[in-house]
């Protein structure tokens, strides 16, 4: 009886280990290499917290397709996808350095900046006799009842312009930050599957603009998580009609 219960513990044994697996590695501080203390590092899937210890050194319980992410006051907040359970080196940047500048080429500039530029070639509004005010013209800061005609459309079109350049600039953020090379960084995927995920899951200048600054690395993580769960008919570009 003591015999078969050695061999039994011999066969659960391993199996108990190979189920409690765990992701360890060091951070740095990506300017001067130097390890980094206290940082926050969370598994998102089981929730497991801890901190690195003085020569940046972590160790947490995790499983080949959880999320990690590491935060440091001071610090840019990063997001690690374990495509494999090697040790791993993260380097954060200071929160003074500018990530992923997105410069706009195309802007236009909006030709109503200036009050005498909307006012030129408009005649001066009449004023009403008995109000002191005869002679004034429409951009004398003065009372009374001033007629601006036109310029709400104008208003309203400028800030139509601002929007519009506003979008542009999120549209190339988008790919800069979400395109095949990126993707496939993160997910491994290829071909086109490739080009199917990125077509069902390309976020929304709207929900880019919500979440600034948006974190691209947790999104496609995420969504690599639900496109797990599609069935195979339906991880193909969708077809509009």
């Amino acid at each position: 009886m003591i015999r078969k219960l050695l061999l039994l513990s011999l066969f659960v044994l391993p199996l108990k280990l190979a189920a409690q697996t765990s992701i360890s590695g060091r951070v740095y501080d990506f300017e001067n290499k130097l390890p980094l203390a206290q940082v926050e590092v969370q598994n998102l899937n089981n929730k497991q917290v801890v901190k690195t210890a003085a020569a940046g050194q972590f160790s947490l319980s995790a499983k080949q397709g959880d999320v990690l992410t590491f935060t440091l006051k001071g610090y840019h907040a990063d997001t690690l996808y374990l495509t494999s359970m090697r040790p791993v080196a993260v380097y954060l940047p200071n929160s003074s350095i500018s990530l992923n500048e997105v410069r706009i080429q195309s802007a236009k500039l909006s030709p109503y900046l200036e009050l005498e530029t909307i006012n030129a070639g408009i005649k001066p509004t009449k004023r009403i006799e008995g109000d002191d005010l005869a002679g004034k013209k429409n951009n004398d800061r003065a009372g009374g009842v001033i007629l601006n005609l036109g310029f709400d459309k104008m208003k309203a079109q400028r800030e139509k312009e601002q929007r519009l350049t506003e979008n542009e600039g999120v549209e190339n953020e988008i790919r800069l930050n979400f395109n095949e090379t990126t993707v496939g960084n993160v997910t491994k995927l290829k071909g086109e599957e490739l080009k199917a995920f990125l077509s069902i899951y390309q976020p929304s200048v709207d929900r880019v603009k919500s979440e600034a600054p948006f974190n691209y690395t947790l999104y496609i993580a995420q969504a690599y998580q639900a496109w797990l769960k599609l069935p195979p008919a339906q991880r193909k570009v969708p077809k509009f009609k």
